[in-house]
């Protein structure tokens, strides 16, 4: 692979742990660091835990990126308005985890929507669904899901390493409901700890939750703080019970 202009190269059987240095992103499009690879279980959490994630259309080579500056919510920051409290305390929905990864897959692929907060087109391919899927079935991928009885109206999946939450994707098939998932994940990783939500670039919408831009160089930073060890809640995740008053 050379690194000495980019975006660079990956070979599939190419040492799952080895990127570029992410300092080596393009400024435009912003963080397109490396193209190629897989997306094996172990290229995918060493992405991670360098400050890479995979985003590519369906029918392209697989695109790494990390960009600068690099969007992300502190957990202690969530932001809940007057109103999203008010809908918290009527219990609108019944909130569950890691009971329907798959189906908040393919929820967040028909939603159509891109990380940028457009509605321009799923990313979220077979290919895709299939390596998350794995993540999951070893521990280290997860789901929030919404339910109004038995159907699925909302959630959000990302992959968990030590006490980083990296956000994937999420969706609402009703008003607030992907917000509601994502004040719960927040409440619920608080209370384990966690430091730190990666929500990879700016979007309107999660902006109004508490997200801010921080550059990338602290975010790389903030990952060799508090992403060792990987196994730190690994497996099944499900929420802690909490009293009415806690929102």
């Amino acid at each position: 692979m050379d690194e000495t202009e980019g975006p660079y190269w990956l070979e599939p059987d190419s040492d799952p742990a080895h990127f570029p240095d992410p300092a080596l992103a393009l400024e435009e499009p912003n963080g397109l660091l490396a193209v190629g690879g897989d997306l094996s279980p172990a290229r995918l959490l060493n992405a991670y835990r360098q400050g890479i994630f995979p985003w590519y259309s369906k029918g392209e080579p697989i695109l790494w990126w990390s960009p600068d500056p690099r969007t992300v919510l502190f957990p202690a920051q969530l932001h809940l308005s007057r109103s999203l409290r008010k809908t918290l305390r009527r219990h609108p929905f019944r909130v569950t985890l890691d009971s329907a990864f798959a189906q908040v897959m393919e929820a967040c692929s028909a939603s159509r929507w891109q990380k940028d907060g457009s509605q321009s087109g799923t990313w979220i391919s077979d290919e895709m669904k299939a390596a998350y899927g794995m993540l999951h079935r070893i521990g280290f991928a997860h789901s929030v899901e919404c339910w109004q009885g038995e159907e699925l109206v909302g959630g959000l999946y990302g992959v968990s390493m030590g006490k980083v939450f990296y956000g994937e994707s999420m969706f609402s098939r009703c008003p607030d409901a992907s917000k509601v998932g994502f004040a719960h994940l927040v409440r619920q990783l608080t209370d384990w700890g966690f430091a730190l939500i990666d929500c990879q670039v700016y979007s309107n919408h999660l902006a109004t939750l508490g997200a801010v831009e921080i550059p990338r160089e602290r975010f790389l930073t903030l990952l060799d703080a508090h992403c060792d060890p990987f196994e730190l809640h690994q497996g099944k995740w499900q929420l802690d019970e909490k009293p009415d008053t806690a929102w």
